[in-house]
């Protein structure tokens, strides 16, 4: 009877910091968790009563011929190809339009960047296409559009958080207005951006299907996806959403190692914590 109390405390003890609000658990226990909801995700799934939904297996089976017979691996080349492109040129454009907007003659023009985030595409691919034309450019400038505007204002807010205090630093070991923005608008915000870059990259991925759907010259995997949407295989349609979830979980975690790799002093302040 002992040994059964003491196990019972045992179970209690590593289960109240999961039921915790802020509770501290090992990492062993975190990964039993994300075990855990994993397996009932995909019991709920492979369940549902809905029977339109496709099955997990049915899922799976159907990338084999999205692999063999349609293209996949072509498709998905074109659409990473593309991201690729869309965020290192918006990343790149939208810092150097945030610098520059540190002068108060500019800053209205980078403020109007971030709020622009609430046009919509419509009519603008138009535009677009008189401008460029069709195919890959096209589905460059919207992509390039979409992932800035809405890194325009993460890049802003990061640059309204500095605090007051490392301006008067940097006043006080006499840098000028170069030097400050350089010392603590760039070097000192530089693990926030990336930081920045990979949430904003995850809405990349998002805005890509569509995108790749008005332009569908140039193929892409939002092209493919609608095509197989239009006639109702949805197993195919699920497969695919599946691979781009895969290829965003894992830019997604490439971009966090690269933040460690580049700014491991932001990881150590955490772990301190």
């Amino acid at each position: 009877m002992k040994s059964l109390v003491n196990a019972l405390r045992g179970v209690r003890n590593h289960v109240a910091p999961l039921v915790t609000p802020n509770g501290r658990v090992r990492s062993s226990a975190m990964t039993f968790v994300v075990f855990f909801w994993l397996v009932t995700f995909v019991f709920l799934w492979s369940h549902s009563p809905w029977r339109a939904i496709p099955r997990p297996l049915e899922t799976l089976r159907a990338i084999g011929p999205l692999w063999q017979h349609e293209g996949l691996a072509f498709e998905i080349f074109t659409s990473l190809k593309l991201n690729l492109q869309a965020i290192a040129i918006g990343t790149v454009g939208t810092l150097l339009i945030a610098y520059l907007g540190c002068i108060p003659l500019f800053r209205p023009l980078f403020m109007a960047l971030g709020y622009a985030r609430f046009l919509g595409m419509v009519g603008l691919p138009f535009l677009f296409t008189v401008i460029l034309g069709g195919g890959f450019k096209l589905k460059l400038s919207l992509q390039v559009m979409a992932y800035s505007f809405f890194f325009a204002k993460s890049v802003l807010a990061v640059i309204d958080s500095i605090p007051a205090e490392r301006y008067d630093d940097a006043r006080t070991i006499r840098l000028g207005p170069v030097g400050t923005l350089w010392r603590v608008v760039i070097r000192g915000t530089r693990d926030q951006m990336i930081g920045a870059l990979r949430d904003n990259a995850a809405i990349s991925w998002m805005m890509l299907p569509m995108i790749e759907g008005i332009s569908r010259s140039a193929g892409g995997v939002g092209a493919m996806l609608l095509a197989e949407n239009k006639h109702f295989r949805l197993e195919a349609v699920f497969a695919i959403q599946l691979i781009i979830l895969a290829i965003g979980f894992a830019s997604d975690a490439f971009i966090g190692w690269v933040h460690r790799m580049a700014c491991p002093y932001a990881f150590l302040k955490l772990e301190r914590r």
